[in-house]
This record gives C-alpha cells, sequence and structure tokens, in this order.
C-alpha cells in the first residue's frame, strides 16, 4: 500500500533540520520519496499546508497505569506511593489490559508513535500495543524477589518475555530495572549481562529523588551514577529515567558512559519530589537526552508536545535564562533524541528516505498555531500547539488516526472498558 501526503509543511528533523514544503510518498512502512511526489498512491492525504513532524517518542511511562489516572493526586511522596502500591497489587490481566489500551488511545491522540514501557506483564501490554498500531519498546520490570508481587524469579520473566517477542512487529522486547532502592548488585549484573548477550536496552529509574541518592549512599558509599559505573553497568545500551538529583561529575560519567536520559519533568514536579535535572550540563557533557511523561498516576498525561514545553519552561525559570534550550532543541528530544535513547535512530525519529514512515501531521489552520511561516514553524509547536492539534498519525506506514477519526482501536469500546475496570478496582 502507498500513502501520498501533499502539499505540507515538512519538519524533517534530519541532520540539517530541513524545513520544507511539498510532498511525502510512503510504500508500505517505508518514506520514498519527500518533495514533489508525482505519481498517485493508493490513499491520498491533502495536506492543504497542515504541519507534518516525526512520530513523536515517549522514552519512559507505564502505559497501563492509564486506568489509575487521579487515584493518587495531591498525596506527600509517602502516601503516594502506598497509594498507587495498593491499587497496583490488586490488577487483573483485565484490568492492566484495559489500562495499556485507554494509554495507547491517548498516545495516538497526540501524536506519539513509540514509547519505551517499563512494567510487568509486558505480554499482555504487547496486546495492546499490537492492536493499536504503535511501537512499543516494552522493558520488563526487574527487581530483587523479596520486592516483587511477581510470580517467579523477576529476571527469568524477563528472559521468557524477550525470547517470545523478539520477532514480532512492532514490539522490542528490551530489559527494565526498577531501581537502585529494590535492585542489589547481582541483580544489576545478571540483567546487564543478558541485555548485553542479546543487544537490548536496559531501562531503569535513576536518582529521581533525594532520599533515593541519600539511602545508596548510606548503602553503598556512593550516589547512584558513581555506584553504577563501579559495578560496569553503564553503557550507551542503558536508558536512565529522571536523571534529576545528579552533581556534575555524574553526568560527565553518563557522558563518558554513552548512556541516554529520558528527562520527565511534569512527574518530578507533580510529585515535589525536588530537584531539576542539569540539561544544559548534560548537552555540553554529550550525554543524548529525550523526553517522557511517566505514568498516568505521577503526571496525569501522555502528551509529549506538553511535555517539550514544560521541560522548557522549565529549565528557562529555574536557570533565570530565556535562552536555554531552544524550541529546536526540544523538538529534538522528542524526535531523534527518543530514536537515539532507543537505538533506532537509523529508522525512525525523522522524516527521511529510507526511514520508516512514522509521521504525525498537526491541523496548519489551527487558531493557536497561527500565523504559520518558516521561521515561526518550530517554536509555535512546541510553544503554542497542544495534543489537539494532532489530526492524522502514522505509524509503520499504517494510519492510526485520520482526521482525528482513530482507525486502529474502536475509541468507545476502549473508555467504556477502562472505565467498568477502573470502578472494580477502586471499589
Amino acid at each position: 500500500m502507498s500513502i501520498a501526503i501533499r502539499n505540507a509543511w515538512i519538519v524533517t528533523q534530519n541532520k540539517n533540520r530541513d524545513v520544507l514544503q511539498g510532498d511525502i510518498l510512503i510504500e508500505k512502512d517505508v518514506i520514498k520519496s519527500i518533495g514533489k511526489v508525482r505519481s498517485g498512491a493508493d490513499i491520498e492525504i491533502e495536506a492543504n499546508e497542515d504541519v507534518v513532524v516525526p512520530g513523536l517518542i515517549n522514552t519512559h511511562t507505564h502505559a497501563a497505569m492509564a486506568l489509575m489516572k487521579g487515584i493518587a493526586d495531591d498525596l506527600p511522596f509517602s502516601d503516594f506511593l502506598s497509594r498507587v502500591f495498593s491499587y497496583d497489587s490488586r490488577r487483573t490481566p483485565k484490568d492492566i489490559k484495559s489500562g495499556a489500551m485507554l494509554g495507547c488511545l491517548e498516545m495516538i491522540r497526540s501524536g506519539t508513535t513509540t514509547f519505551v514501557d517499563l512494567y510487568y506483564s509486558e505480554d499482555i501490554i504487547a496486546d495492546a500495543v499490537q492492536s493499536s498500531g504503535l511501537r512499543g519498546v516494552l522493558c520488563w520490570a526487574v527487581l530483587d524477589p523479596e520486592h516483587t508481587t511477581q510470580t517467579g524469579l523477576p529476571l527469568d520473566n524477563c528472559r521468557r518475555f524477550c525470547e517470545s517477542f523478539k520477532n514480532v512487529e512492532r514490539i522490542v522486547p528490551a530489559v527494565g530495572l526498577q531501581g537502585v532502592y529494590v535492585c542489589s548488585t547481582g541483580t544489576f549484573t545478571d540483567a546487564r549481562d543478558y541485555a548485553r548477550e542479546n543487544d537490548l536496552l536496559l531501562h531503569f529509574h535513576l536518582s529521581e529523588t533525594r532520599k533515593e541518592v541519600n539511602d545508596l549512599k548510606k548503602r553503598e558509599g556512593s550516589r547512584p551514577v558513581e555506584y553504577l559505573n563501579g559495578i560496569g553497568f553503564l553503557g550507551s545500551e542503558c536508558l536512565a529515567a529522571h536523571a534529576a538529583w545528579l552533581t556534575l561529575n555524574e553526568v560527565r560519567v553518563l557522558g563518558r558512559c554513552g548512556t541516554s536520559i529520558s528527562t520527565c519533568p511534569v512527574s518530578n514536579m507533580k510529585l515535589a519530589t525536588g530537584g531539576v535535572a542539569p540539561i544544559p550540563e548534560m548537552l555540553n557533557a554529550g550525554v543524548n537526552v529525550s523526553i517522557g511523561t511517566d505514568g498516568s498516576t505521577t503526571n496525569n498525561s501522555l502528551d509529549m508536545f506538553g511535555e517539550m514545553k514544560t521541560l522548557g519552561l522549565l529549565q528557562k525559570s529555574n536557570r533565570w535564562d530565556p535562552s536555554v534550550l531552544r524550541a529546536q532543541q526540544l523538538l529534538d528530544f522528542a524526535t531523534i533524541g527518543g530514536a537515539t535513547a532507543i537505538g533506532l535512530e537509523s529508522s525512525i525519529g525523522s522524516i527521511e528516505v529510507g526511514k520508516k514512515a512514522d509521521i504525525t501531521i498537526m491541523d496548519g489552520k489551527a487558531p493557536n498555531l497561527n500565523p504559520l511561516v518558516r521561521d515561526n514553524l518550530v517554536s509555535n509547536i512546541i510553544y503554542s500547539s497542544s495534543s489537539q492539534n494532532v489530526k492524522t498519525v502514522i505509524c509503520d506506514g499504517r494510519i492510526t488516526m485520520r482526521d482525528w477519526i482513530v482507525m486502529t482501536l474502536e475509541e468507545e469500546s476502549v473508555v467504556s472498558s477502562a472505565v467498568e475496570s477502573a470502578r472494580e478496582l477502586m471499589d
């Protein structure tokens, strides 16, 4: 099947960050040409100066927790954790599936085409990903056996999941580690060895809270980045979520190791865990930066457009410097930076010939995005847009939403199923 997108503003995110006016031809799952497409296609999309950007990449979330949105708001962090763990421990496979479906639906509507998930029961979440048409980098949660509610050993469960889904379309199995607070040195090194032997991503929470850092210092005598580097864990296959409580030395270590980070500004601000990720220092040290929303209990939203804007405003306000993190850099984090973080920069993250057809089309006639000219296009995407501007989404060459109508999921059914599960869980 072929798809032609005609007469669009194309924000390519290629090496030169070219912004073009023209057409895109997609054949099967690949971008075939960009510019003037003279031939016809099976599906014609008249963009009429709509804005086309690469599909957004959310590098840290817990999609199934969409079911628990709003259950633990406005609480101190310890009370928040107690309430979330209480609900989470009671969830059934049906609850996890309905939550994951709701999360996928929200991501389609907000222009995300690829997401990184850290959770248990990733086999259930994989079913939701396949139904939705999204691409999921699914990281089975690994932690010490005494801290888990999983049946069996978490690392064994992770191995079984990765083996079962290693050749499944749009599913990228990976290894997730909960964090230094529930993972021993042996758990970290065993997970590292398995991931490296099988060329898998290692995704984990890192220095999210001050307590996490201080507790590890008391136990191991070093801060989390220093500790993980000392046991030979950190490397280019690593993607660390949050990374808010870091020293400059730790930032430099991440840069030398080639470890990427997923910054989650809304989650950290909402939980009031303090600490602002030192993004400018990371960039100076060569750390690849991406953006995650975190889950729906800590953010309440999976909207990457909102996350990009919030990240920029937080950094500017914190540094008293409006020039910190330009609009182009923020878009980079959510596209090519995200692709690099998961090792897929050669196939997604930008609109280029030969890459996967992951594309988000925004309504170029929307009042909040206008006036649109080449010079303000990227700034308007970051500072003026919202997820409501997302009009059409294509992932892997398949249209998941067209003209605001979701094509891959029955929206009413997904929402009603989630509501039913949530009511049963909360009762």
